[in-house]
């Protein structure tokens, strides 16, 4: 094991400060149920966690097959942490195709452990293999090879259920959980309580995954190839309550706790889709929340639906990634034309078209900026982290609601996925949203605007007195009138591009993370947040001149953005495209940056930022 520092003792235990463990496996072997429920008890054990899920992009892959791999990845810690690790110390690997696509990842000397059963000519083939690897010297030579009979055991443990064979070995997930808790130290308890909870309707299957959890712990316990147990001491957390929570979860909370505070209803409009749709998931459940979730038949209609919902009043949201907001197009461009207070969630994934579904990417920061038909500016958010997101989608119905306009969040399939602890707030603690529906007719024009934001007001139809002309034609300022005079066009282009702009000056300044002046500043935007922030204290910590800046607000960016930039003699930009944001900071500061992008549907590591920095600063 090379993750962190330990301490030997007598008992042949010791003790590290980090470990990073990767399952993979088919699709159908319960790899995100066996990582969920380690994180779950990690969580509770008090150390910091963060996770990586990586799903098969293909929905039918041939099982066995390479592109069939579903993996999850765990972090935990003692310290605070950022990222999911770069390379796993401990690879479970449930098949031969999940060894050959996660082999190169393990760090030299890690822990493997494979279930040799699924070891098979057929399985080997279908891999790619044409002999088998452990029968390879080498294999055991570079790394703590661990071949268990899973299958056999889990079997073996299942015996005496009357169970049909391929239920019985559908428990061999728990049985490589419970020899990880063995390894790690980790108590069975939480996950017989969930296993409980979960098959309480069949008893049967309860027991088979029972018996296979505690065989697999069993079997680490007595086993003679596992002569050393490892174990991570509690991180320590500011005092609170705590759950583990994913970035699709924190986002539809926040939007539940947004309309709260506001005390408005919330409508959720959209047409299902990777890697949004637990988004929807999420919100269903929370009727009893005065929320209502709106599945429809198409993209566009869950925009036309979204703007219906905020000209009725409701907090209005509409969430999908990419592709989807490829079709929205029109339609939000006739949201920023109404000046509605609503919200657009993109949780971004690879593309163009369908792309890489399952997989991350940052690709869509033009497409939010600028996808869209004549002038159309609307204010860009995004979040940093899982736990971010939720108050990333509060702070975004707060621009909405005070700006009266759209506003996008960009979220993307590696925050929606993975998860961190999160500690829970309390609704009473939190600024309240506030909401104004005009209805004094008396000099009321549809069009008037706030002098400090210039937003427009927010009637609900039906007002008395109050009645207006609404639609996607250019309009007369103040009166809202339709109008095809030259000058009218172009005035209400400036007052909808300067309403965007003047949300700088209700924003935060944009901080720094070390030196005020340096040698280099990295500034991430996204997911990039964590990996960017490690890599940056790790050089910090061998004597380099650097600092970290990270942006929520896009568009319009935080007022001191210049200023800051102009401190530092290089400005590195990492994301996962092609340079987006190093495109518009060259265009917009006239700075010279230096871009780091990553297009392959995974997130940095934090190693590739470090590297480059290392570069950049001989």
């Amino acid at each position: 094991m090379v993750s962190g520092s330990m301490t030997t003792s007598a008992n042949t235990k010791e003790a590290l400060e980090q470990v990073t463990i990767l399952f993979s496996g088919d699709s159908g072997d319960g790899m995100q149920l066996t990582g969920s429920q380690l994180t779950t008890t990690c969580a509770a054990l008090g150390n910091d966690v963060s996770t990586l899920p990586d799903y098969p992009s293909e929905i039918r892959a041939p099982a066995g097959s390479v592109a069939g791999v579903s993996g999850f990845q765990l972090h935990f810690s003692a310290q605070e942490i950022h990222t999911p690790g770069d390379n796993p110390d401990v690879l479970v690997a449930m098949n031969p195709a999940a060894l050959k696509t996660n082999l190169p990842r393990l760090l030299p000397n890690g822990v493997l452990i494979i279930d040799q059963d699924a070891f098979s000519e057929r399985n080997l083939a279908k891999a790619g293999y044409e002999e088998n690897p452990l029968d390879d010297p080498e294999l055991g030579s570079r790394y703590q090879l661990h071949a268990v009979p899973v299958t056999t055991l889990t079997l073996n443990a299942l015996n005496d259920l009357d169970l049909k064979r391929t239920v019985k070995t559908r428990c061999k997930n728990f049985f490589t959980l419970g020899l990880v808790y063995w390894l790690y130290e980790r108590p069975l308890q939480q996950s017989l309580e969930w296993i409980d909870k979960k098959f309480s309707g069949v008893p049967l299957v309860a027991e088979a995954n029972r018996l296979a959890l505690q065989a697999g712990f069993n079997y680490g316990d007595t086993s003679d190839a596992f002569a050393v147990q490892w174990t991570v001491p509690g991180a320590r957390n500011t005092a609170g309550t705590y759950r583990i929570i994913n970035g699709n979860e924190a986002t539809a909370l926040g939007f539940v706790t947004a309309a709260q505070l506001a005390d408005k209803p919330l409508v959720y409009c959209s047409y299902p889709i990777t890697p949004a749709t637990d988004v929807l998931n999420h919100l269903s459940r929370w009727k009893h929340m005065d929320v209502r979730t709106i599945q429809t038949e198409d993209e566009i209609a869950a925009m036309g639906a979204a703007i219906g919902a905020a000209y009725g009043g409701a907090f209005s949201v509409t969430g999908t990634s990419g592709p989807g907001i490829c079709l929205k197009s029109e339609a939000i461009g006739l949201a920023i034309m109404l000046e509605l207070p609503l919200v657009i969630l993109n949780v971004q994934r690879g593309g163009p078209s369908t792309g890489l579904p399952t997989k991350t990417e940052q690709a869509d920061l033009l497409q939010a900026m600028f996808g869209r038909h004549g002038e159309s500016p609307l204010p860009v958010l995004a979040a940093a982290s899982p736990g971010d997101c939720f108050e990333t989608a509060i702070e975004a119905f707060r621009i909405a609601v005070k700006h009266s306009t759209p506003v996008f969040i960009m979220s993307e399939a590696y925050l929606a996925n993975g998860s961190e602890p999160w500690r829970i707030p309390s609704l009473k603690d939190m600024q309240p949203i506030t909401v104004r529906h005009p209805d004094d007719p008396n000099g009321f024009q549809p069009y008037s605007r706030d002098a400090a934001t210039l937003a427009r007001p927010w009637v609900i139809p039906g007002t008395t007195g109050m009645e207006h002309c609404i639609g996607g034609l250019e309009k007369h300022p103040p009166t809202g009138a339709v109008s095809y005079a030259p000058a009218d066009h172009e005035e209400m282009c400036r007052l909808r591009a300067e309403k965007v702009a003047r949300v700088a000056d209700f924003i935060p300044e944009l901080e720094v993370n070390g030196p005020q002046h340096a040698s280099l500043l990295v500034l991430s935007w996204g997911g990039t947040c964590g990996a960017a922030l490690t890599a940056v204290q790790r050089a910090r910590e061998q004597g380099l001149s650097v600092s970290h800046a990270h942006l929520r607000h896009l568009n319009p960016f935080p007022r001191n953005l210049g200023e800051l930039l102009a401190r530092y003699e290089k400005v590195l930009i990492p994301e996962l495209n092609s340079g987006q944001l190093s495109l518009l900071i060259r265009a917009q500061y006239l700075v010279d940056t230096i871009s780091l992008p990553k297009l392959r549907g995974q997130p940095f590591s934090v190693a590739e930022i470090e590297t480059r920095i290392n570069e950049l600063l001989p």
